[in-house]
């Protein structure tokens, strides 16, 4: 298998670091965004992860390229950006001239465009779909390597219905993968266990220096699960950002995600 090779190196640092929990903004207060922010930063929080809805592929709205912008004016820290948008192409440039470090999109959104109609967005996609769209890996390589060359980190996304062995073809040219323990579109849901065999999957078949990221229900009692199953990205929203107190929420999570009980 080939090598991970970025173009970002901030966030090829970041892969490279061990395991890393990367506060969602959705969570976060936005009228004081700049002092979250900067809590996050003062915990030692290595990077940020931004979830950007279209409403179409997934059933909500959250912010879009001014709210980037607005975030990497205030900090350094890494941006990830995850687009759970139906038409993701359009949008990689935009995204990192707003100051995107990395750019996730859906494997699924990729399905739906050169099979309209399955509706992947919501059914998720199987390895014989995947086999069966004539131009969906072409396309989905063209989409990663289209990111790299913006000199952002390539990552791709995949609900909890679809076979995490879709990916397969991609994993050279991918960052970060991003798996989705909830259906994405709107946070506080319940964590889906069925990630855990999807992290161990990628642990098994993706090189070490590739983010392996979940997302959705991710807090104090399931951040274990997903670190004992290979997870070395978490994107954590509600579990860092309630009761205000961000600083102390962060740092008994980054504890317990770094137990020496852990086995590599």
């Amino acid at each position: 298998m080939s090598l991970v090779h970025s173009s970002n190196i901030k966030f090829q640092t970041l892969a490279q670091s061990g395991r890393v929990i990367l506060p969602s903004l959705l969570a976060c207060n936005f009228a004081n965004l700049e002092r979250d922010i900067k809590e996050l930063e003062e915990a030692g929080v290595q990077g940020l992860h931004l979830d950007i809805m279209d409403g179409h592929f997934v059933p909500n709205l959250s912010f879009g390229i001014p709210v980037v912008e607005a975030v990497r004016k205030i900090t350094d820290l890494v941006l990830d950006v995850h687009l759970m948008l139906a038409n993701p192409e359009e949008y990689f440039e935009v995204f990192k001239k707003a100051g995107a470090d990395g750019i996730t999109f859906h494997v699924e959104s990729i399905a739906d465009l050169e099979s309209p109609g399955k509706n992947f967005a919501r059914n998720g996609l199987a390895h014989s779909d995947s086999d069966s769209i004539s131009n969906f890996i072409p396309h989905t390589i063209s989409a990663l390597q289209q990111i790299r060359k913006l000199g952002a980190a390539s990552g791709l996304s995949l609900i909890p219905p679809t076979d995490v062995t879709v990916v397969e073809p991609f994993l050279s040219y991918c960052d970060n993968v991003l798996v989705m323990s909830v259906m994405p579109g709107f946070g506080g849901q319940e964590f889906d266990p069925s990630s855990k065999a999807k992290l161990a999957w990628l642990k098994n078949f993706a090189s070490p220096e590739i983010l392996r990221s979940i997302d959705g229900g991710v807090n104090q009692k399931t951040l274990e699960v997903c670190r004992d199953a290979g997870a070395t990205g978490l994107v954590m929203g509600t579990a860092i950002f309630k009761n205000n107190q961000i600083k102390e929420q962060f740092s008994v999570l980054n504890a317990t995600l770094h137990k020496e009980r852990f086995q590599s």
